[in-house]
């Protein structure tokens, strides 16, 4: 696998932090050059950078807002006038506010949908130019409440269902390409976003869930970063418009009768 990703240049939406950063380490670790982004905290996204540059590899730093088409164009400017290229992107950030449905209003709809969707497809538009001739990846992230609701999670669980649909078609339009599309779809995965979701309740939360999971413990980011590495290798280059999950078994079990 790293001779196939050694020289590859990689975009990974919000990589300062969480799934993002664990998988730029990831891929700089084998050998690929990456591009750090981050809408706020510059000092994570410049420790981050540094931790990538450890492996000998690139690494750029590009603050985006990504409700701004503008400032993603920007991002794109930057990563054509220094590389000419891409061969993974990776759409990871996400945002939303989490309230039942009855009490969501429509900047939370349209900020969540902007992010999550709009602003992947303007990426995509600008990055295939890039990977044109170069078997390029394009890679997603999506969650549980994309196909089981959860509390508080219509906004953004409806948004996900949405966008590993706009992946499907991206696999099926971008193929003649050589490109490939896939989603990476995790369980609960142990971030900052989770605890955030969770409030006060995470140390239950994350027990409830633990004990229904064959594997035993919740998904690390390093375990996405794991997958986004398979499919962005040449192992995986006949794999796309796939939903894959990355949860230990969690989706496998339903109740019993017993409630357990």
């Amino acid at each position: 696998m790293s001779q196939s990703l050694k020289g590859k240049k990689v975009l990974i939406t919000g990589s300062s932090r969480g799934i993002g950063r664990a998988t730029a380490l990831a891929f700089a670790k084998e050998g690929a050059d990456v591009v750090i982004h981050y809408r706020r905290d510059e000092e994570a996204a410049i420790a981050a950078a540094e931790e990538v540059r450890k492996f000998g590899v690139q690494a750029l730093i590009c603050k985006a807002e990504l409700e701004s088409p503008a400032e993603i164009d920007e991002m794109f400017d930057t990563i054509t006038t220094e590389w000419g290229a891409l061969d993974v992107f990776m759409a990871n950030a996400a945002a939303t506010a989490f309230k039942p449905a009855m009490e969501t209003k429509d900047y939370h709809i349209d900020r969540t949908y902007q992010v999550v969707i709009k602003s992947v497809l303007h990426a995509v538009q600008r990055a295939v130019p890039l990977m044109e001739g170069r078997n390029g990846r394009i890679i997603t992230i999506s969650s549980l409440g994309s196909q089981f609701t959860l509390p508080f999670y219509s906004n953004i669980g409806s948004a996900k269902a949405a966008l590993e649909s706009l992946t499907r078609y991206l696999a099926t339009e971008l193929g003649p390409k050589g490109i490939t599309s896939n989603t990476i779809s995790p369980g609960v995965v142990e971030t900052d976003s989770v605890r955030f979701y969770a409030k006060d309740a995470f140390e239950t939360f994350k027990t409830n869930v633990i004990s229904r999971t064959p594997l035993q413990r919740l998904t690390q980011p390093e375990d996405v970063a794991g997958l986004a590495l398979f499919l962005a290798s040449d192992a995986a280059s006949f794999i796309t418009g796939q939903v894959i999950g990355v949860d230990g078994g969690l989706t496998l079990i339903a109740y019993g009768p017993d409630g357990k």
